[in-house]
């Protein structure tokens, strides 16, 4: 019997592709006109003392230099002061302690482009470190008791590729408890025909969660699981249909069929977001890791948006 050798693929955009790669560091990308204009705040916060200088879009923009040229908050500040330097525009640079202070409380709008087809949305969430202890270390004197890491839970549009929403969470937090905090950040104007997720979705509140939004759960049934109750007017419950479809075809036909699989997707965009930036989180506070989290999203969805790479099987 032949080995059946892994599957290779070959791009169909490698040009438009190869360019998106390249306009990935064009700092017209990041630091565009629309920013400069919205630079400086023109509204009062409402608290006593003077109002603030810098808009929010101009923390976010900072912030988010800093995050994808990998600086620190000082060099962040060198390298708007030499930026808008050399574009000769008129606008002040924040000191590097209000970066730091302004990060606290930073409201970060996700960038992420208008769906006119319904999305199909699959979830899955990894850990980053924090006080980061070295690998050595760990070898050599075990895991220290202030070690510690934070849980990314993203939902990723399986056509666009982009993550329609994320949260960061402590470590001991579990999937099904963010899962209907992902799909209220789901704009509600969205048809969402789909939500796949792993077995520890598997619970009645992701289920009820997703059948609000008025999508199907594509989450398999853990095992031993039993059916669930009909609806009040006598339908089957999805979920009670799930695992009746899984014994009659098995799991494995039933996620092929189902298109479970795109959830995988998912682990890709986490991978993504870990290589493009880091798998350690700089800050120390939470909100502040909270902020740089969404921040390494909004740049990785702007790099999404430039192109991604369209591949097809090859024997």
């Amino acid at each position: 019997m032949e080995k059946k050798g892994k599957q290779r693929y070959k791009l169909k955009n490698w040009s438009a592709y190869n360019q998106a790669l390249i306009n990935r560091g064009s700092l017209t990308l990041w630091f565009d006109e629309s920013v400069v204009q919205h630079w400086h705040q023109p509204e009062k916060t409402g608290y006593r003392g003077s109002p603030m200088t810098y808009s929010e879009m101009a923390i976010q923009c900072a912030l988010t230099l800093r995050e994808v040229f990998k600086l620190t908050l000082r060099a962040t500040q060198g390298f708007l002061l030499s930026l808008i330097q050399l574009l000769k525009i008129d606008v002040q640079v924040p000191h590097y302690s209000t970066l730091s202070r302004r990060q606290q409380a930073l409201s970060v709008r996700l960038p992420r482009s208008a769906s006119q087809a319904p999305r199909h949305l699959v979830v899955d969430s990894t850990g980053l470190k924090v006080y980061g202890e070295g690998e050595w270390k760990v070898r050599k004197h075990g895991v220290g008791k202030r070690r510690t890491w934070r849980k990314l839970h993203v939902m990723v549009d399986a056509q666009t590729q982009e993550v329609v929403a994320a949260e960061l969470t402590a470590n001991f937090v579990g999937d099904p408890e963010v899962l209907p905090d992902l799909l209220g950040q789901v704009d509600d104007q969205d048809k969402i025909t789909a939500v796949a997720g792993d077995g520890a979705y598997d619970t009645v509140t992701c289920h009820q969660a997703i059948r609000n939004k008025g999508a199907r759960a594509l989450i398999p049934p853990r095992e031993g699981a039993v059916e669930w109750p009909d609806d009040e007017e006598g339908a089957v419950h999805p979920r009670t249909a799930i695992i009746r479809r899984c014994a009659e075809v098995g799991e494995a036909e039933w996620k092929r069929q189902s298109g479970y699989h795109r959830r995988s997707l998912a682990e890709t965009s986490m991978f993504r977001v870990k290589g493009l930036f880091s798998d350690k989180l700089k800050n120390r506070t939470f909100a502040a890791q909270q902020v740089e989290a969404y921040l390494r999203i909004g740049a990785m969805n702007k790099m999404t948006g430039l192109g991604m790479p369209e591949s097809y099987p090859v024997s």
